[in-house]
């Protein structure tokens, strides 16, 4: 099945999920959940992020994210960029801790929003991990319940103005509303074209915004692929390792050769080759 068009625009609201590689833990200990935490708040003052639910399992993580400018790539890039070096060099390993691309789904606000906040939280119910949510020290339930203090990149308004005026109501319903959801069905069942999770009003509209935009993007590729210089041109002058790595950069990001055609041609995994191009774009 092809990859499907993904869509940035401001206001956009995605369900984030990135797993690990070959399904390996992604998070050891609580100082690695402690980092990746620090670090989405640094991303999303950076790129205008608004986070509405998390959670961290072993293998993955959940983000319910609103990117009010739009910045959603760039902003996943340098979140699982910064990790995964902060993880390799924790845990003295190498290569890609993350398996290969982001998944993201956007969200219609007025009819899926509450339910995925809600489903995002209860992931350690489904697992077996904890027998209620509040026991969970990993996800955003017990900041937006009252019983955590409210980490600086989680919004709880938007979720609590569901509940009630004052607040203290409005995290006792929550609370109520999180637990009367386990057993519920997923709202995946709702997915449509692989990443829209809305009304058919809203399917339809972001759908034709995905094929005008995968128009748009073609006729960008093919210009920008046209008298480009050969993979053999770019690397003539790479006599080290450093000239190869600045070599492979201008071959992925500014000339839109694939990893694949990169690795081939230099003898490289091409997930070495995506750990080195995604270097020069995270800084």
């Amino acid at each position: 099945m092809a990859r499907p068009q993904r869509l940035e625009f401001p206001g956009a609201i995605y369900h984030v999920t990135s797993r690990g590689n070959d399904e390996q833990d992604i998070f050891v200990d609580a100082d690695d959940r402690q980092f990746f935490l620090a670090t989405l708040a640094k991303v999303a003052k950076r790129f205008n992020w608004i986070c509405h639910a998390y959670c961290l399992m072993n293998n993955h993580y959940h983000l319910v994210i609103e990117t009010l400018d739009g910045k959603l790539s760039i902003g996943m890039r340098q979140l699982n960029g910064i990790y995964t070096q902060n993880f390799n060099l924790h845990h003295r390993r190498e290569g890609p801790v993350m398996q290969g691309r982001f998944k993201a789904i956007l969200i219609e606000r007025d009819t899926f929003l509450l339910e995925m906040c809600r489903h995002v939280v209860l992931n350690p119910l489904r697992t077996k991990t904890v027998k209620s949510p509040e026991k969970y020290a990993w996800s955003s339930f017990r900041a937006t319940a009252g019983l955590a203090e409210v980490p600086s990149f989680l919004s709880t308004d938007w979720v609590h103005r569901h509940f009630g005026k004052q607040r203290k109501t409005a995290e006792r319903n929550y609370h109520e509303f999180v637990l009367d959801g386990h057993g519920n069905d997923s709202p995946w069942l709702h997915l449509r074209k692989q990443i829209l999770l809305g009304s058919e009003e809203f399917v339809a509209s972001m759908a034709q915004l995905m094929n005008e935009a995968g128009t748009i993007r073609e006729h960008q590729l093919r210009e920008r692929r046209k008298g480009r210089p050969t993979l053999a041109q770019l690397f003539a002058k790479a006599k080290d390792r450093s000239q190869r790595n600045d070599a492979i950069r201008l071959a992925h990001i500014t000339h839109l050769y694939s990893l694949n055609e990169i690795g081939n041609y230099v003898g490289l995994h091409f997930a070495t080759v995506s750990k080195i191009a995604n270097a020069a774009s995270d800084e």
